[in-house]
């Protein structure tokens, strides 16, 4: 056997594989042997089928899978002893390797086209400044939360009189053009309306102050200006709600109040669990903390999209073996057509550049990544999809289970893996490069990214 490997041009090669029926022959008799025992053909017992037979019914099929299975081992070793950086697989020249015929040859050649990864510096040093933003938490923040955590404990009272944001519940009775109830008008029991919400102030303010018993006169075509709305609480068709003009009386037979919950031990309990703070102080601090660690992962991701850029940058342009990776892209999209290619194509460059220079810096800063590392990015994402949600305290087994089951799905584990390798490589990225730490407000680092 004998390979040779040519530089066609700096991003790709020519890789040629002579085989001689020396280096395959043993392979093949082994495997007709194996396929002996288990064959099984008309008027033969399973494995007692003549060798003979066998060689002559699936010889030169066998004999070509063998030698598909070497091409593919020797073409790796090959690779992995030289160190060839490769990208993609390598494809078969058509052109360079001569006709083949597994019924008459003994002796092959095989050709393949290699495209080889574009050769550039990403590795860092002190010499390399990035900015890394640490998001302060400052107290308007945290009262935000704890009036989010009141409004989510508190409750619906009943009142005596009406107040902005109350609920209202009463009769709708139609009237005339003389203000007295109109013979066969419309009457609808039980209504409830949200004053504070009705789009005309003269109509809301007739309700302010208003009482349990009161009847309030409005115009509801004045007071909701879309026809749905009208059509809703009237229980009348759209068309005939963009007619309706009248006058209503509403008598009040409930106000109903809600009411935030106040700072106590049960509010803090029913928040984050029995006894897990059991002061107010405890309870700000508990908050405080749990933005902060939700601004340090905006932080780290913000600071691996400006690494990044940051490296890219500095690589700048590259030539890439357009023509071959465009053959490869074609050959794992053959279900979509040449158009997919020619319309995803460039766009996959820079994502190939950066999976590069990935690799360059973490072979330099020997990051290595094991399950244990990626179960904990799971977990890190799975609290924050429950805090959205206000569910902060979950017990820890919860949250291993549920980031478990995410890892048995192949797309989301794949995409834990990268978050995970970039979160390792940032964490030693930092202790390599010169870091300036700039302390921003939310809305700044807000900003910031925006304009990135």
């Amino acid at each position: 056997m004998n390979i040779t490997f040519e530089n066609v041009d700096k991003v790709s090669a020519l890789l040629t594989i002579n085989i001689e029926k020396s280096d395959y022959e043993d392979k093949v008799k082994k495997a007709l042997k194996d396929f002996s025992h288990k064959a099984s053909l008309p008027g033969f017992r399973p494995g007692k089928v003549p060798a003979s037979l066998i060689q002559k019914r699936f010889g030169k099929e066998i004999m070509a899978e063998e030698i598909n299975k070497l091409i593919g081992e020797e073409i790796n070793k090959y690779i992995r002893e030289n160190k060839v950086n490769m990208l993609a697989e390598p494809l078969p020249n058509e052109e360079k390797t001569p006709a083949i015929d597994f019924e008459t040859q003994e002796n092959f050649t095989f050709a393949f086209d290699i495209a080889l990864a574009p050769e550039f510096d990403a590795k860092l040093s002190k010499k390399d400044k990035l900015t890394y933003y640490d998001i302060k938490v400052d107290d308007a923040l945290v009262d935000q939360q704890v009036q989010s955590f009141c409004q989510r404990g508190g409750q619906h009272v009943k009142a005596e009189s009406y107040e902005a944001r109350d609920m209202v519940k009463g009769q709708l009775t139609q009237l005339d053009a003389n203000g007295a109830t109109l013979e066969g008008g419309i009457t609808v029991e039980d209504t409830v309306m949200l004053p504070e919400y009705m789009k005309s102030d003269e109509e809301k303010a007739k309700f302010q102050g208003a009482k349990v018993g009161d009847v309030i006169t409005f115009n509801p075509a004045k007071a909701y200006e879309s026809d749905t709305e009208l059509a809703s609480m009237l229980r009348i068709s759209k068309e005939e709600a963009a007619e309706m003009k009248a006058d209503f009386n509403f008598q009040i037979s409930e106000i109903t109040r809600f009411v935030p919950a106040k700072l106590s031990q049960e509010l803090y309990d029913q928040m984050l669990g029995k006894d897990v703070v059991k002061s107010e102080e405890e309870f700000r601090k508990f908050i405080a903390d749990d933005i902060k660690k939700n601004f340090n992962s905006e932080a780290e991701y913000q600071f691996t999209q400006d690494l990044r850029s940051y490296v890219i940058n500095r690589i700048g342009e590259v030539e890439f073996p357009e023509a071959l990776l465009k053959r490869f892209m074609k050959l794992r999209n053959a279900d979509k057509g040449e158009e997919y290619v020619e319309n995803n194509f460039k766009d996959s460059l820079p994502e190939l550049l950066w999976h590069l220079a990935k690799e360059q810096i973490c072979d330099q800063l020997e990051v290595k990544v094991q399950h244990e590392d990626v179960l904990e990015t799971a977990k890190a994402y799975t609290r924050i999809q429950f805090a959205q949600y206000g569910m902060i305290n979950l017990p820890e087994e919860s949250i291993t289970n549920y980031a478990a089951e995410m890892l048995k799905n192949e797309q989301q584990a794949q995409g834990l893996v990268e978050r995970t390798v970039e979160n390792m490589m940032a964490a030693k990225v930092k202790e390599v490069v010169t870091l300036k730490v700039k302390e921003v407000t939310m809305d700044e680092f807000r900003k910031l990214t925006e304009k990135k």
